[in-house]
């Protein structure tokens, strides 16, 4: 099997060391030339809570041949249709497309390269990249080895094929085939879009959501609009370490003291976390809030449900980009204060 990493960054290049360690025929692709001249000149070196290095190859888009077996695509969705565009030509009638980006990618990957080629999956252990050639597991390392994705047909059945990518994936670390991939996907969304969303939005740490009122009422609500919206899409929301996020629905404005609770005890754990799309504002780069909080609004459409606190994370966001400045927690959590008003 001939496989190929797309966006070997902090998580592609862990992915990368242990595939390659295995034996396997892997290509770590990845647009960062320095990076790339590192990890085929030292290694892939990862840190962390483990130490490893493993010889690989890689190189950059513009050098990709011949056809790939399975392709793991770990880049921002920002960049999905030339991406995928340009790996059409690079796969056979039975290659593997395994989505393994934040969001709901799958939709549009399978309009590309067809949805019979295409795996969902899910990270589901962390990652920093630290320099060129370097990246740090961030995850304590026997969960990791436990449980680092979950990968299924997009239809939930049990393939030969999803078994093939559970042993390669097994390489890296414990694989987990979810007859409910696309439910999963969208739990892990409305956490995004609750806390990661807010955070960039509002310039803080999932900390400062929790403590402040308004935040963390406002991430009820941006929860909710993704359990309604998720469910007039079909989608069945699966329990997240033994969690029923679905739970969070609020049925009546009385329910909302109780989310607040619930939330605020099932993201203590986290609050010292600050969204990536907070950092891609300090770098003055786009985010990947479309694919976020985005999804929410653009799954609405024809529905009937409203989604303002999803809209209002991204016009504000989207403000930010524009005006390449960082958010002001003052100011713009007086939007929210202002919205929660107007719907008492």
């Amino acid at each position: 099997m001939r496989i190929a990493i797309v966006g070997a960054g902090s998580l592609g290049t862990i992915v990368g060391a242990y595939l390659a360690d295995g034996g396997l025929d892997v290509e770590l692709i990845d647009a960062y030339q320095e990076h790339v001249d590192a990890l085929n000149q030292t290694g892939a070196k990862v840190t962390g809570t483990t130490e490893f290095q493993a010889k690989v190859k890689a190189i950059t888009p513009d050098q990709k041949s011949g056809q790939y077996d399975l392709v793991l695509l770990l880049t921002k969705q920002l960049y999905n249709d030339s991406i995928l565009q340009e790996l059409i030509p690079f796969l056979n009638e039975d290659s593997m497309v395994c989505s393994l980006q934040n969001g709901i990618p799958e939709e549009k990957v399978a309009s590309i390269v067809g949805e019979k080629r295409v795996i969902a999956g899910s990270v589901e252990f962390g990652a920093t990249f630290i320099e060129p050639g370097v990246s740090s597991l961030t995850t304590e390392y026997t969960q990791f080895k436990q449980y680092a994705f979950q990968i299924g047909e997009l239809n939930g059945e049990i393939t030969e094929r999803i078994q093939r990518v559970k042993s390669v994936l097994d390489l890296v670390g414990g694989t987990h085939i979810s007859d409910n991939l696309v439910g999963t996907k969208w739990s892990k969304l409305l956490i995004n879009n609750a806390f990661s969303g807010l955070s960039a939005a509002l310039n803080g740490e999932y900390g400062d959501i929790i403590d402040h009122e308004a935040g963390i009422v406002s991430a009820a609500h941006i929860a909710d609009e993704t359990i309604k919206v998720a469910r007039a899409n079909g989608v069945t929301l699966v329990k997240m370490n033994g969690f029923d996020i679905a739970s969070l629905e609020l049925n009546s404005k009385e329910d909302i003291p109780e989310r607040v609770k619930t939330l605020r005890y099932v993201m203590e754990p986290s609050r010292l976390l600050k969204a990536s799309m907070l950092q891609d504002l300090e770098k003055n780069r786009k985010t990947e809030i479309d694919y976020i909080n985005g999804v929410v609004s653009s799954r609405a459409e024809g529905t009937g449900i409203a989604t303002p606190y999803n809209d209002l994370v991204v016009k504000l966001v989207k403000s930010a980009e524009e005006t390449q400045t960082v958010p002001d927690f003052d100011t713009n959590i007086k939007a929210f204060e202002k919205l929660l008003s107007v719907q008492k």
